[in-house]
């Protein structure tokens, strides 16, 4: 069993404040353009989803990076970058598949590190759409079934309407 951040799109109501807490936290200011969380709107369907780095299992991230920069934080799981290492080449931000990591202004990658195992954006939450639990299957599978979920729910909706 490996506790992960799991995301329930059906209670999003898109308030960003788990944006705005991350960026808080890991910056010192409320700059929602630099925070590790991201809510992601589907403005039509009235549909929202928050998510983060998914840190998976086969991290595409931590196997590209030329600096060694991006390591396993074994007790809590999370893929963590080390910004001493970080050369800003952006290879990271190319292999993840979902867009769950970017290079700041300052040259350097960002993603969510789980807050060392207490993540803020589960603690701030106010409608508890964002959990940080244990699963028991590949963190990357989980977010990847609950993705699909969302888009096919999505989908289906928008048929309906026709």
């Amino acid at each position: 069993m490996v506790k992960a951040l799991t995301f329930d799109p059906k209670k999003c109501v898109a308030c960003k404040t788990c944006e705005i807490v991350c960026s808080l936290v890991k910056t010192g200011r409320c700059n929602p353009s630099q925070s590790r969380m991201d809510v992601v709107t589907f403005d039509e369907e009235g549909f929202y989803s928050p998510t983060a780095c998914f840190q998976c299992k086969e991290a595409w991230c931590v196997k590209v990076c030329p600096a060694s920069a991006i390591h396993i934080d074994e007790e809590i799981g999370a893929r963590v970058v080390d910004e001493a290492k970080c050369v800003g080449c952006r290879m990271c931000t190319i292999a993840c598949p979902f867009g769950n990591i970017f290079v700041s202004p300052e040259g350097k990658a960002k993603k969510c590190d789980l807050c060392d195992g207490d993540p803020n954006c589960v603690k701030f939450c106010p409608t508890q759409a964002i959990k940080y639990e244990s699963v028991d299957s590949s963190i990357g599978n989980k977010k990847y079934r609950t993705f699909k979920e969302v888009m096919l729910a999505s989908q289906s909706d928008s048929e309906s309407e026709l």
